[in-house]
């Protein structure tokens, strides 16, 4: 029985993705079909106009980041900010995937006159709307001063921020049978999508003593946004805060199943090929590739902590208001190692200028550069 009914925003994506990789020889790298589930105009993950960011799945969001979960995050990282500004004698703010607008609202409100120009980069048009709603609010006498681009620039000056950014940057997925590496991809059967491997010269980034079964992502699309971000910066700082390790960490023979992960309804599950555009689709940050591609591009790396040593560096608790028990289970979860603090970390690269005499304040103790 033929229907008149449209279809649902994943139906018709799920649907479209299958028609294309029929009509391509029946494979596709995960890379790419991450990407389209992700970013297709209109039914991707993140361009459907969905709510996606929240403390609560009552409210239809899918996880909670660190700006949504307290405004001290935005509050003390605008304290690094306002250092590596005057550090680097530039005073615009270049944001990354700026989300709900949540951090862009914070770091405005504490850095006020410092900042000439914030810029948020964001693909998703939907989006871009909602952060203008939100600054528009929250923020209006500093409106004036956002500017949104969809992609970068060719030369830029300034302090750079993404949180959470390189976890949805597309991976590549290889699988290890004991004898030899494929590249995982994805095939149709019927209306499902299904994994398909094909033999491949792709390896990770360490010989690791990888067991048979072992599957695990690389990270070429991360590390050439690094190289690209390298390229278009001619002065400044980059602070990026993600969840991940050091390629060591990263690459244990313990860890055989990999980073990937969705969410959904602040609820994790392990398959990105089932509702397709109607969950977020991760995987773990291998820092080490980052810090690598930025010093091949000419960055320097400054530092590398975890996330909860770079907040109480910033002096977290100094921004703490008294008494006040729900702000403190918020910062518990920001710093603690057992929430955010142990799992996200932060990096940071710079050019441009005299760096000998920059010494961030989100480094200062718990430093781990050396292990990357």
């Amino acid at each position: 029985m033929q229907t008149n009914e449209p279809l649902s925003v994943t139906a018709a994506l799920s649907e479209r993705l299958r028609q294309a990789i029929v009509a391509e020889g029946g494979w596709w790298g995960f890379d790419r079909f991450m990407a389209a589930a992700l970013y297709t105009p209109d039914l991707g993950y993140y361009a459907s106009g969905r709510r996606t960011f929240g403390l609560l799945p009552d409210n239809g969001s899918d996880f909670v980041t660190a700006p949504e979960l307290s405004p001290l995050f935005g509050q003390t990282l605008a304290r690094q900010l306002r250092q590596a500004l005057v550090a680097s004698g530039t005073a615009d703010i270049w944001e990354f995937g700026a989300g709900s607008g949540a951090l862009a609202s914070q770091l405005l409100g504490a850095l006020g006159p410092a900042v000439s120009a914030y810029h948020i980069i964001e693909l998703s048009g939907a989006l871009r709307e909602r952060q203008r709603q939100r600054l528009a609010i929250e923020q209006p006498t500093h409106l004036p001063r956002v500017h949104w681009h969809d992609r970068l620039p060719e030369t830029m000056r300034g302090v750079v921020i993404g949180n959470e950014v390189l976890d949805a940057m597309p991976v590549q997925l290889l699988y290890f049978d004991g004898q030899q590496w494929f590249e995982r991809g994805v095939g149709v059967d019927g209306s499902r999508f299904v994994w398909r491997d094909r033999p491949t010269a792709l390896r990770p980034p360490v010989p690791a003593a990888f067991v048979p079964g072992t599957v695990t992502e690389i990270h070429p699309q991360a590390e050439a946004f690094v190289r690209t971000l390298a390229g278009c910066l001619t002065r400044g700082v980059v602070f990026l805060i993600d969840y991940g390790f050091p390629e060591d960490e990263y690459y244990l023979p313990q860890r055989h199943g990999g980073t990937l992960m969705c969410h959904r309804a602040h609820r994790a599950d392990p398959d990105p090929l089932v509702d397709v555009g109607d969950k977020d689709i991760t995987a773990h940050v291998n820092f080490t590739g980052i810090a690598l591609a930025g010093q091949e591009a000419g960055l320097e790396v400054l530092g590398y902590t975890s996330q909860g040593h770079f907040l109480l560096n910033c002096g977290l608790l100094e921004l703490m208001p008294p008494n006040d028990p729900r702000a403190a289970a918020a910062v518990n979860k920001l710093v603690n190692e057992h929430e955010m603090g142990e799992l996200f970390k932060v990096i940071a690269l710079a050019r441009g200028f005299d760096l000998q005499h920059f010494e961030p304040i989100g480094f200062t103790h718990g430093d781990r550069s050396h292990r990357l």
